[in-house]
């Protein structure tokens, strides 16, 4: 038999998601669901599978699963597009909501445009685990940072020439990072403005990251080479990001964007 499941594909600065509502649709093999669905030719074609629930702790819950099936703890860019989903699809009427995800509940804020979302900040919390990674083998250092998942941060002259496919995966898999980690590439373009390029734990190559571009900006002013407020620019687009100095917290502000909604036969 089979079942009718709805679904809603979304992008944060390019980093696309396959948004389900749990409420309504649950699904039982996520892992598989996620692999199957986020393939380009055969399936939906996706970065991974979100699922949007309910929570004893927070207004809503998020459960992230990557392209290769590997649950994340945390994706920026996947929690400003549940901000939108959740106040466009009529499941909330709050502009201030709050989400469970496996790194805490983040705070979303949304601005509102008539009956639109068109940006959304995330406080991400505070950011740890800073520090400097000698990287000899590669020739390399970067700047671990944890968002709630870990990142290395890599500051280069050029980005546009680093090998992405070929260096990306060597440093996901280091034997330094056991659970493996997220890489960003970056350099700075202009005072508080940095250019970054990723490679996502789980996913590969991505047109963005949320918790990556949060990442880069605390390793630029952890390092002295921005101030607290940068820009971070992506494949797929701008993220704004802030130091809060009063709080410690990382916000995070950028766009949501619905591409389309699609029903798909669940085979059971």
């Amino acid at each position: 038999m089979t079942e009718i499941i709805s679904f809603t594909k979304m992008h944060g600065a390019g980093n696309d998601y396959i948004y389900v509502n749990t409420l309504k649709y649950p699904i039982a093999a996520p892992e598989q669901t996620a692999i199957a669905w986020s393939a380009p030719h055969t399936g939906i074609g996706s970065d991974g599978l979100v699922l949007i629930g309910g929570s004893d702790r927070a207004d809503f819950s998020m459960r992230i699963f990557n392209a290769d099936g590997s649950e994340a703890m945390m994706c920026g860019n996947a929690s400003r597009c549940i901000g939108k989903y959740l106040y466009e699809y009529g499941l909330t009427d709050k502009t201030e909501i709050t989400l469970d995800t496996l790194s805490g509940v983040k705070t979303l804020r949304l601005r509102i445009e008539g009956k639109v979302v068109t940006a959304v900040t995330v406080d991400m919390g505070s950011p740890s685990e800073m520090r400097v990674v000698a990287l000899e083998e590669y020739g390399l250092s970067g700047i671990h940072v944890s968002m709630g998942n870990p990142h290395l941060v890599i500051f280069t002259d050029d980005v546009e020439q680093i090998d992405l496919a070929e260096t990306g995966p060597r440093l996901e898999n280091n034997a330094r990072f056991p659970g493996r980690i997220n890489v960003e590439f970056a350099q700075v373009t202009e005072e508080n403005k940095i250019r970054m390029r990723v490679w996502e734990r789980g996913s590969g190559i991505t047109q963005a990251c949320g918790t990556g571009a949060c990442a880069t900006a605390v390793a630029a002013a952890f390092t002295g080479r921005t101030g607290l407020k940068s820009e971070i620019i992506m494949d797929g687009g701008t993220l704004d990001i802030e130091w809060d100095e009063q709080s410690g917290h990382i916000l995070m502000t950028g766009p949501a964007v619905t591409v389309f909604d699609g029903t798909i036969n669940l085979k059971q």
